[in-house]
């Protein structure tokens, strides 16, 4: 892998290197993992997420499917409309709530979607802990609301309505939640943390686990000696909130990840933490901190569980490409694209290709949702009967 690095970049990462084995030494030699997670990533003015670097897209260190394609926002539309248009008829607001947009593309595709269907949103509001990202969003969004000429209001807020009535959307945030890691050692799980060593940062096991906090699958299982895996504390208490302050209407959230049988699964033996630095991945979660992005995958059984403790009534999990399919992407791309003329249908059957396909993003990817007093505006209609929802559920 050859990674050049510009002297700013370099001096960048190594600023905050320092500080974090500062804080390693502060805390006796011994930092949590979601600690470190938590300052390569969002340490302000240093972090990932709180510098200025770019990140998203052909130029940045990932691509998000709404990166790839309008069709993926255009698709997820099918499953907002029979709810917005539900709160219009009950006289509430129909708003949309989206945690980290990145770019602000997949806000786009939805509001472009929206008005070519001929609905008028009422409010479009974006949580965004990235000042860069927050910038970003609202040049593209406020441009796509003035071209558009749509009376949408878009704000940006600094965190959750205590009550929220509409549609809460995230793509790809809860893999970027800090979490910990675990190390199975001599029958015991010990919860695997961060050292400082001969000027490197490395990994040291640190003091056992309360099996309080293990997953049964974590406490039943058979694991072979030096298994590492990942606990998600701070993502399961975000998604608890998240329902706690939906009062009515539903979420939706799409990322990576696998149900608990799968993600806890005796095989991965080094657990589902990497780094990613310019389209490449990296397994080192300590190389060039502040330069990397760092992510887990999600286990949406214990989001599912979180979930339903605050009075979820139904959750749901399926694969990327069952969701969209069923949303009706197909058709969409169809409307917008003539098989035809291989020249303008070509780029979108590539990104279809890409969204859809087991070996892209197909499967690996997973569409979560969660309902709470959906028929109170959608009498007779449960979440399993949104478009995009209607398939095998897989919880």
């Amino acid at each position: 892998m050859d990674i050049t690095l510009t002297s700013l970049e370099t001096e960048h990462s190594e600023l905050l290197k320092a500080k974090i084995a500062s804080q390693i030494a502060s805390e006796g030699g011994w930092l949590p993992f979601s600690r470190y997670m938590e300052m390569a990533l969002y340490e302000p003015g240093m972090g990932y997420y709180s510098a200025g670097a770019h990140k998203l897209g052909v130029g940045g260190d990932f691509t998000t499917a709404p990166e790839l394609s309008p069709l993926f926002g255009a698709a997820i539309c099918s499953s907002l409309l029979p709810v917005l248009e539900g709160l219009k008829e009950k006289g509430i607001p129909a708003q949309i709530l989206e945690f980290g947009a990145g770019s602000g593309k997949l806000a786009t595709s939805i509001l472009a979607r929206l008005n070519d269907l001929g609905f008028a949103l009422d409010r479009y509001d974006i949580i965004e802990i990235s000042p860069d990202l927050a910038q970003r969003q609202q040049e593209i969004i406020r441009n796509t609301v003035e071209q558009l000429n749509l009376n949408t209001q878009c704000n940006w807020l600094t965190e959750l309505p205590k009550k929220f009535t509409g549609i809460v959307l995230a793509n790809e945030v809860i893999d970027a939640i800090p979490c910990d890691a675990i190390i199975f050692q001599n029958g015991f799980w010990y919860w695997y943390g961060v050292t400082f060593e001969n000027g490197e940062l490395a990994w040291k096991a640190g003091s056992p686990v309360e099996q309080k906090l293990l997953p049964e699958s974590l406490l039943s299982g058979n694991f072979s000696e030096g298994y590492v895996t990942e606990l998600h504390t701070r993502a399961n208490a975000w998604m608890q909130e998240v329902a706690k302050h939906l009062e009515t209407g539903f979420f939706i959230t799409f990322d990576y990840g696998f149900p608990e049988s799968e993600y806890y699964h005796p095989q991965r033996l080094e657990g589902t933490l990497m780094a990613h630095h310019r389209h490449h991945a990296i397994q080192n979660p300590f190389y060039l901190p502040g330069l990397c992005d760092i992510t887990t995958h999600v286990d949406w059984s214990q989001i599912a569980r979180s979930a339903l403790a605050e009075n979820a009534d139904d959750v749901y999990l399926t694969n990327q490409a069952a969701y969209l399919l069923d949303a009706g992407i197909g058709d969409i791309a169809l409307e917008i694209g003539d098989p035809s003329d291989p020249e303008t249908f070509l780029p979108i059957s590539n990104s279809l290709q890409k969204l859809l396909s087991e070996a892209e993003m197909g499967e690996l990817f997973k569409t979560f949702a969660f309902s709470k007093n959906l028929e109170s505006f959608l009498p007779g209609h449960s979440l399993e009967d949104l478009p995009g929802l209607r398939g095998r559920n897989r919880l």
